[in-house]
């Protein structure tokens, strides 16, 4: 597919009869986010959003609502980001942690 903006500011690669979300890139994260993790263990999400806001690192978890969508059964996978500029402090916390397994790619 050619790497064009059609008119209405949609990005080329989603498909035409998809809006494309304001403000959301490709993967669907806010601009400037990075993923760290993606799992579908709520106890492991809460224990990394608490790990590194405790360190003062901005944490978003994306999808954390999907539970009420689906019946709260985990066929949906929570996402941890974190600021681009944190990324590679929360990494390392995370890694501290014994958990480097669960970081994402990146």
């Amino acid at each position: 597919m050619p790497n064009v903006r059609r008119p209405n500011g949609a990005d080329a690669r989603m498909p035409p009869h998809l809006p494309q979300r304001a403000g959301l890139t490709q993967e669907g994260s806010p601009p400037g986010m990075i993923e760290l993790v993606r799992t579908n263990d709520l106890v492991l999400i809460g224990f990394l959003e608490s790990l590194l806001e405790g360190e003062g690192i901005p944490v978003l978890v994306a999808d954390a609502h999907m539970g009420a969508l689906e019946g709260s059964i985990g066929a949906f996978q929570r996402r941890l980001l974190v600021p681009e500029d944190w990324a590679r402090q929360a990494r390392r916390l995370v890694t501290e942690a014994g958990l480097a397994a669960e970081l994402r790619d990146g």
